[in-house]
């Protein structure tokens, strides 16, 4: 082999063994895996409840918006996902409707039927989600 070779392809022949990545990956007592904690916080925290404003619940009943049980966990999963993402003000659209939700708060601001969508334009929103 010659001279140049050896500076450019340095010897990889002896590879840690498995017992020092262990090791080396081995969290310390009393330490705490970040990834456990983010898990931890999804899957421990409560499910908050979604509150109605006096306007939204108005607008569901100009509106002829059936507001069930099914509509309520759609809002109430959105609003998890919403805070896990950072959301604040955020449109929610679900299979009748368009809700308008103080993420903050766990508010339903207004809600708009699907036909009436295509004529309203939703300001002061940071996000958006689908649930149907």
């Amino acid at each position: 082999m010659s001279r140049i070779n050896e500076l450019l392809i340095p010897n990889v022949t002896t590879l840690p063994q498995e017992q020092k990545a262990q090791q080396a990956n081995k969290l310390q007592s009393g330490q705490r895996s970040e990834f456990a904690d983010l898990i931890g916080k999804a899957t421990a925290e409560p499910k908050q409840a979604v509150e109605l404003s006096t306007h939204a619940q108005k607008r569901l009943q100009e509106r002829n918006i059936s507001f069930d049980t099914q509509e309520y966990l759609k809002l109430q999963e959105a609003l998890g996902k919403l805070k896990l993402k950072g959301g604040h003000d955020s449109l929610v659209i679900t299979g009748k409707a368009a809700y308008v939700l103080d993420v903050d708060r766990g508010m339903i601001v207004t809600a708009v039927d699907r036909d009436s969508m295509s004529e309203n334009v939703f300001t002061k929103i940071d996000s958006t989600i689908f649930m149907n």
